[in-house]
């Protein structure tokens, strides 16, 4: 019987119950891709974050998410309960990651929580088609970035918590995360994220969102930095800063269950 080191840990939150949840499984060497995937719907949560030491030098770890139904190319949240998890373990400050297909990716401690650097996705005027139907919403701004991310900017943040979307058809579009966003009441900036296609209708709080949403709005709003909340039933805060080619996402983590997982 083989045992991996599990930990669930509520990412972007400062308690428990609060945040995106994620599973963050330490390994040795990598496992079948097909485990790996099965190890993540048994964990059935947005997303398992696999580490494994890197041999190549380049960063300190290699990372891969996983949804309970694929493999994707960049999850924020899991790789800030990563860095949370490995920082808390090690006694570091700081922790790098070489990912397959987002490149290089860094978790710092930073006063009560951490600073994430991601890639910075910025997004495009689009058309796409069925998109604002199935979202259910005649009126919105429709952006996208060929990483796989549709962008909806309404007017309000009334209207984006009014959403009731067609999961099913937002999946027949394609394995895209659908991004919906207005101005804030209490933040700058306000979201909800569907990715039906991945196996999520709606994400809790979701870091790769913010990869576009902060160029996004770092230009409408005319400054770098501003804060940002994901209006979904757990919810959850998020501090963006525009640096270059880089987004640096502030927050905060707390670890809620720790264990083995047995093979």
């Amino acid at each position: 019987m083989t045992t991996i080191p599990f930990a669930q840990i509520d990412a972007f939150a400062d308690r428990a119950f609060a945040g995106n949840p994620a599973a963050v499984m330490p390994l040795d060497t990598w496992l079948d891709d097909a485990v790996l995937q099965a190890i993540a719907a048994e964990n059935n949560l947005a997303e398992t974050a696999f580490v494994i030491r890197d041999a190549s030098g380049a960063a300190d770890y290699e990372l891969r998410w996983f949804t309970p139904a694929v493999e994707v190319a960049l999850c924020g949240h899991a790789t800030l309960a990563s860095g949370h998890h490995l920082l808390t373990r090690d006694g570091a400050k700081r922790v790098t990651f070489r990912t397959r297909r987002a490149g290089i990716l860094e978790v710092a401690r930073e006063g009560e929580g951490y600073a994430m650097a991601l890639p910075a996705y910025p997004p495009l005027a689009a058309d796409v088609p069925g998109l604002l139907d199935a979202l259910g919403t005649t009126q919105g701004e429709v952006l996208h970035h060929p990483n796989g991310y549709d962008l909806v900017v309404l007017a309000d943040e009334a209207a984006v918590r009014a959403l009731t979307p067609d999961y099913r058809a937002l999946a027949a579009i394609g394995d895209t995360l659908n991004i919906v966003t207005a101005p804030g009441t209490d933040t700058d900036v306000v979201s909800r994220v569907f990715a039906p296609a991945a196996g999520i209708d709606e994400d809790p709080v979701t870091g790769s969102a913010h990869s576009v949403l902060t160029p996004y709005w770092a230009a409408r709003l005319g400054r770098p930095r501003f804060t940002a909340f994901q209006a979904s039933a757990r919810g959850g805060q998020v501090d963006c800063e525009l640096a270059g080619d880089r987004v640096i996402l502030r927050g905060q983590c707390v670890t809620v269950i720790e264990g083995v997982f047995r093979l």
